[in-house]
């Protein structure tokens, strides 16, 4: 069985997040824009929960503590939303006013 290894230049370099695309600037210098939609974790997080992200997986990965979302750079470049029942959980934190 083949298993793929992240090339070094998709390791992460920057992200940015606006109200619907998730933004990742990769080191080799692509940029990967994703609606921010197939990620309800971090559609429904506060601003300040989005903005506080953290490289993981050796460098290949992205982790926000705050709303316990981990997305790797292959999966982003794969077009892979999040995972059925990503929902579960985060309905109940979902203000009001939303």
């Amino acid at each position: 069985m083949k298993t793929s290894h992240p090339s070094p230049g998709e390791a992460v370099k920057d992200v940015q997040i606006t109200e619907d695309t998730l933004t990742v600037d990769l080191m080799d210098g692509r940029t990967i824009s994703v609606p921010l939609v197939w990620y309800p974790r971090l559609l429904y997080a506060t601003p300040e929960q989005r903005a506080n992200w953290q490289v993981s997986g050796g460098g290949y990965g992205i982790h926000w503590p705050d709303v316990d979302e981990d997305l790797s750079t292959e999966g982003l470049l794969r077009g892979a939303p999040a995972a059925p029942g990503t929902w579960k959980g985060v309905v109940e934190r979902v203000p009001e006013s939303v």
